[in-house]
């Protein structure tokens, strides 16, 4: 099946650059246009499951702020016109706002939830830590088809060159004390007390949390929670990590191994969420190891915070 990038790309090549430099040649060279945003389709995992809603042939045109107001307009209404005439074509309305001609501060700002886009392709710390990991994954997926002028692609780029060192370092620190609360701490004391919808929740907690450290530790910004798994598995060389991620969300506690009085010091890897929750954490260990992050080989997250923080001062 072919990819919806690819067919745009076609798309783009067959109707859209043509009508460009039919109608609007003097403004040809300021026109940026690929496929990059919301849907499966700009990360390439576009199947015919995710065809039933939101899903058609289209690309983006970027233009700075003064080009939208020159002729934006103008390049909007061509667009459309080739839209509405292509064959097959069943745009739903919110796809229509995800493609189509638009300002790149608009589509960056709107992406990452907050006004950060500026040509000189500057953020704060401030600015970093306010945003989603997931959302800095949607500004920089799919491709770029054509970009003379450049500004759309730097402010890429600098995106792409990931988080600033602190920045890395604080959203390690935070991802490491949730995984060690919810897993390695508070899921034990839930089963102890055979509150079992609250194991679970730390369950999903400390499963999320591991995808996410797998992700810092590899500097690539996850996807929208339905394809951080399947991004995890294409990122995984030797497969451990995806295979015990895969083990750990299948597997339930087992309330029978939580008979006896809790103990804090007492490591009850009888429990086979335990023991995945120990195996799990010692890959994410190595990663630290191999990101000069830490020296040491012990399991239990939470000491490493401590450790993270002290070399940012």
């Amino acid at each position: 099946m072919e990819r919806a990038i690819d067919s745009s790309r076609r798309f783009y090549e067959n109707q859209v650059a043509p009508m460009i430099k039919r109608e609007f040649s003097q403004y040809e060279d300021r026109i940026a246009v690929g496929i990059v945003g919301e849907g499966s389709d700009c990360f390439g995992y576009d199947d015919f499951v995710s065809r039933d809603h939101d899903f058609g042939t289209g690309v983006v045109l970027w233009l700075t702020d003064e080009d939208m107001a020159l002729f934006g307009d103008e390049l909007s209404k061509a667009y459309n016109e080739i839209i509405e005439n292509h064959p097959g074509n069943n745009l739903t309305e919110r796809l229509k706002e995800r493609r189509g001609v638009m300002s790149i501060s608009i589509f960056y700002n709107n992406i990452l939830d907050t006004d950060c886009y500026n040509e000189e392709c500057e953020m704060s710390e401030e600015t970093w830590l306010s945003l989603d990991h997931t959302c800095l994954a949607t500004a920089v997926n799919g491709e770029v088809f054509r970009d003379d002028l450049g500004y759309f692609t730097a402010f890429r780029e600098m995106l792409l060159k990931y988080y600033p060192e602190r920045v890395w370092k604080i959203r390690i620190v935070n991802e490491l004390h949730r995984f060690a609360q919810s897993l390695q701490v508070n899921y034990a004391r839930c089963m102890s007390r055979r509150d079992v919808v609250a194991a679970r929740l730390c369950h999903m907690q400390g499963l999320d949390a591991a995808m996410q450290l797998f992700f810092l530790m590899k500097r690539i910004y996850p996807p929208y929670y339905k394809w951080t798994y399947r991004r995890l598995c294409e990122l995984d060389e030797d497969g451990k990590m995806s295979e015990w991620i895969k083990e750990l969300a299948s597997t339930l506690g087992e309330d029978s191994m939580w008979e006896l009085s809790y103990d804090a010091h007492f490591l009850n890897v009888s429990d086979p969420v335990v023991r995945l929750s120990e195996r799990i954490a010692g890959l994410i260990v190595s990663m630290l190891n191999e990101n000069g992050l830490t020296d040491s080989r012990d399991s239990y997250l939470e000491r490493y915070v401590d450790e993270i923080m002290k070399s940012m001062e």
